[in-house]
């Protein structure tokens, strides 16, 4: 069974940094593509970065572009989100989610940027 579950958010101070991760089971890691997606209160899900299945591409939405890097551990069937400068604007609830079954969400981990 696919299991996402992420971890590592909380509150943090405009121009703070977070990191988070998100260990998942259930299908083959290390063959599928990652992304990380979000949700303000109010909005749609949207799409905040994807990494290949070596780690060696990577792609961002702008409004991140410069603050946030995805990284992966394929030993450790992990991927993260380093997240740097943060905004306001960036509070919302995480969650990761693999290409391979893009149907599974985890419980997603909440980011909130306020001072």
């Amino acid at each position: 069974q696919v299991k996402l579950v992420e971890s590592g958010g909380g509150l943090v101070q405009p121009g703070g940094s977070r990191r988070l991760s998100c260990a998942a089971s259930g299908f083959t890691f290390s063959r599928s593509v990652m992304k990380w997606y979000r949700q303000a209160p109010g909005k749609e899900r949207e799409l905040v970065a994807g990494i290949s299945i070596s780690g060696s591409g990577t792609n961002y939405v702008d409004s991140v572009k410069g603050r946030f890097t995805i990284s992966r551990d394929n030993a450790k069937n992990s991927v993260f989100l380093q997240m740097n400068s943060l905004k306001p604007e960036d509070t919302a609830v995480y969650y990761c989610n693999t290409q391979l079954f893009p149907r599974y969400w985890g419980q997603g981990t909440q980011v909130t940027v306020s001072s």
